[in-house]
């Protein structure tokens, strides 16, 4: 079974809670959503989350109050403060109280993303070595990738294939580097290997982005 991280949102705007949940969980993470100061604080023990996102506002309560509560039990455990208050008396509050960053509404959801993301690397990066993508976590080490917790079956060459992607986000390849980097640049026999092996990961990995670039080749994201 994959482990994956546990994301825990605190969040009363139901919309921005529920948009905020879908983009983590697009990443691969588990979250868990709360809409009120209560909610949350019954979960302030809970030695299972790898991260806080935390709303500072909260009815009459707030998530400075949450977070004394969290430090009492997970020191360690990262936590991210979101405010409408642009205000720098906040942030130096958060800081004291023992957040690890600090965003300011309205934001995009992909930069508190990369903002989890980020802590997340840093804070468990003697983790044993779990890549997240699409949805999709893969174990490098144990040449595994699961998806909501199921183990794919992938070949040893669309395994290679992935990493090839993946280890390589953005960059743009022919097929004949592919084949050279995946097969072996002493590889006899046609290209359409690239082709076959890439619509069989596809076939596996509906929701991986990885792009035709008709003419020259493929990319992921």
């Amino acid at each position: 079974m994959t482990t994956r991280k546990v994301i825990s949102i605190v969040e009363d705007e139901r919309d921005l809670n529920e948009l905020v949940k879908r983009y983590l969980e697009k990443e691969g993470y588990e979250v868990r959503s709360y809409l009120t100061f209560d909610d949350a604080f019954e979960h302030t023990s809970d030695d299972d989350v790898h991260c806080w996102v935390l709303d500072i506002m909260l009815d009459d309560k707030s998530g400075f109050d949450l977070i004394e509560e969290i430090r009492l039990h997970a020191p360690e455990v990262p936590v991210i403060f979101m405010s409408a208050r642009d205000k720098e008396f906040d942030r130096i509050i958060g800081l004291e109280k023992g957040s690890d960053d600090y965003i300011t509404k309205p934001f995009s959801p992909k930069e508190l993303v990369l903002r989890v993301n980020n802590l997340i690397k840093r804070t468990y990066k003697n983790d044993n070595s779990r890549i997240q993508i699409d949805g999709y976590e893969i174990d490098e080490s144990q040449r595994s990738v699961y998806e909501n917790g199921v183990e794919l079956e992938l070949t040893t060459k669309e395994f290679d294939l992935l990493m090839l992607f993946v280890k390589n986000k953005g960059t743009a390849f022919l097929r004949e580097q592919i084949l050279e980097k995946v097969w072996d640049i002493n590889y006899f026999g046609s290209d359409r290997v690239v082709d076959d092996t890439l619509r069989r990961l596809r076939k596996k990995m509906p929701n991986l982005s990885i792009h035709t670039i008709y003419g020259f080749g493929y990319r992921l994201g």
